[in-house]
């Protein structure tokens, strides 16, 4: 059937401002499910509208993303708020907004692993206040510690693939390896305003005096002689360890890690090259004179991070001060943790490294490679931060809540079939000739097609079919049971390494009558093979049905009573699944 020009329209605006969301690439499924959500007189025309916005979609991914932004900006502002900023909905205001002419935030990671669920917290909420506030948002990879936290080249891409994946676009990119003069440039002005001094005292040495509130022999030195130092920290005069640019605080402060804290230190790179730069440079930025000085030259407007960060703001505060600059609005939210999830980037390159895990998209970890790889959906995470928002307590994620947000994302537009792990053998007697079962793809919406399972007697008038090990004892003192959409089975019996049955009736209202059970099963010769990678790294094996490897690399499927499950690769006769949640 032919849809009306607005609801051509509709798919049209919704595959823009998809693919403008995610970095120019059109989600299908996203868009069918938002469609149907907005217009839900269309569900009865499901069949007919999925190839419609499939071939839409088709033609915006064709688009570059400057022409997708191009002809969305063309729909009315309301129209492209309620496409592309859904998400405003539910932020609590931006403290401070009114005080800036334009919005900035910033996430800053350490390209030194993957993100995980631990991260969502910062992208997310700082991405989507700029956008809230037609503001900037920046990436920023902080990669300043050649020696203790090494930045990977690999993690600089996935983490931008990430970021993408979560709908999360920056309008600017900086990479602090690349800074390293500009960094130069204001520790030299920070010592020309007596602000800094270089320190050459032995660590341990410092720190007892530190800890006595008594300040070390170089603070008071005169500023020339400084300068000349920081000039041999540079020129290799000095080695890693013998000289550290500090910061001037108040000695006598209450919290020791505040005193004079450290700004730029040396690093030999010829032992601990730079991934990036190799041994370009000795002196490196530690993180909070790099942070603190680009958030300035960045014009950063709000630093939204964790509340163990607080400590870092009171630092940097006197850098800012020294230096005459205004410090931005900072917002400090309390820790993130999922149950049972394993957050610790350390935790998760040795298990990598000890091969406990099988990658960094392992189905046990809650890096976003992994919930990608199950079939977890970007916005689901997002009503979970959502819901945390920027308070400063500490909250922990459960597993089952993000399943039941996500669950009811991807249920609608989620096709049904059946797939039976450690399955025996069902031997029916009185099927007599071949025939074809049709079942609904969808509970709810018949216009989403149906999917056939072709049935032919194995041999005489007996149908063979696998059902679930399981399932034995929940049938066997039962008159009779139903297989989903097919038959009702009586005279259930142990045959052999198998069990019989014959064929009762074909009628649900018999099924309802007599209190049967229901199982779902695959025919013995008509299937396809099916593993299962399930939330704990474990690999189920069985059978499904044959329309299975009609579904696209990428799509979620509904397994009938084992859960959803992200279609992850298929072959000749076989498809891989990754279990989502029940």
């Amino acid at each position: 059937m032919s849809f009306s020009e607005d609801v051509v329209e509709l798919i049209r605006k919704n595959c823009l401002a998809n693919a403008v969301r995610h970095d120019g690439k059109c989600n299908f499924q996203a868009v069918l499910g938002k469609v149907l959500g907005e217009k839900p007189s269309l569900k009865v025309n499901v069949k007919e509208l999925v190839p419609v916005v499939n071939k839409i979609a088709i033609e915006v991914n064709q688009m570059t993303l400057d022409a997708q932004k191009k002809e969305l900006s063309k729909y009315s502002i309301e129209e492209e708020v309620s496409l592309v900023q859904k998400e405003e909905k539910g932020l609590p205001p931006l403290p401070d907004a009114e005080k800036y002419d334009v919005v900035v935030t910033r996430f800053a990671p350490n390209p030194d692993c993957v993100l995980h669920l631990g991260s969502a917290r910062a992208i997310i909420l700082s991405h989507d206040y700029a956008r809230k506030y037609k503001g900037r948002f920046i990436l920023r990879f902080e990669d300043t510690d050649p020696r203790l936290k090494k930045a990977s080249l690999p993690f600089y891409q996935s983490i931008r693939e990430d970021l993408k994946w979560l709908g999360c676009n920056w309008d600017e990119e900086y990479i602090q390896s690349d800074r390293l003069e500009i960094y130069y440039e204001y520790a030299r002005k920070l010592i020309e305003v007596g602000g800094a001094y270089v320190c050459t005292c032995r660590n341990d040495l410092f720190k007892k005096k530190l800890l006595k509130k008594k300040a070390c022999p170089c603070r008071g030195l005169p500023l020339e002689q400084h300068l000349l130092r920081f000039d041999k920290m540079l020129n290799g005069s000095y080695k890693e360890g013998s000289a550290v640019l500090r910061v001037k605080t108040e000695v006598g402060h209450p919290n020791p890690a505040v005193r004079d804290w450290p700004a730029l230190r040396i690093v030999d790179t010829k032992t601990h090259p730079h991934v990036r730069v190799g041994s370009k440079y000795r002196v490196w930025p530690l993180y909070n004179f790099a942070a603190g000085v680009d958030d300035h030259l960045m014009g950063m407007t709000h630093i939204i991070r964790g509340k163990e960060h607080y400590t870092n703001m009171v630092r940097q505060k006197y850098m800012y001060d020294h230096l005459g600059w205004k410090y931005p609005t900072a917002i400090h939210y309390g820790r993130l943790k999922i149950e049972g999830g394993v957050l610790s980037k350390s935790k998760i390159m040795q298990g990598i490294s000890k091969g406990l895990y099988k990658g960094f998209d392992d189905p046990r970890l809650a890096t976003f490679q992994a919930l990608r790889r199950r079939g977890v959906l970007p916005e689901a995470i997002r009503q979970i931060i959502y819901d945390v928002n920027i308070k400063p307590v500490d909250g922990t994620i459960s597993w089952d809540i993000l399943y039941s947000i996500n669950r009811k994302l991807i249920d609608k537009t989620s096709p049904r079939y059946f797939a039976v792990f450690d399955p025996v053998v069902l031997s029916i007697g009185g099927f007599d000739k071949a025939q074809d079962v049709f079942l609904r793809k969808h509970p709810e919406f018949e216009s989403m097609g149906y999917r056939k399972i072709c049935l032919s007697p194995t041999r005489g008038d007996v149908l063979d079919v696998l059902i679930k090990k399981d399932d034995v004892d929940r049938v066997r003192h039962h008159t009779i049971f139903r297989l989903m959409g097919f038959a009702n089975i009586s005279d259930f019996k142990a045959v052999n390494e198998g069990f019989a049955g014959k064929i009762h009736s074909y009628g649900m209202d018999t099924a309802r009558s007599l209190e049967a059970p229901l199982i779902h099963w695959v025919p013995k010769d008509d299937n396809v093979r099916v593993k299962l990678v399930d939330q704990n790294g474990q690999i189920h094996e069985g059978f499904g049905e044959k329309g299975l490897l009609e579904e696209p690399i990428g799509s979620i499927v509904q397994l009938e009573r084992e859960g959803f499950a992200k279609v992850d690769s298929k072959g000749d006769g076989f498809v891989l699944l990754y279990f989502t949640s029940k």
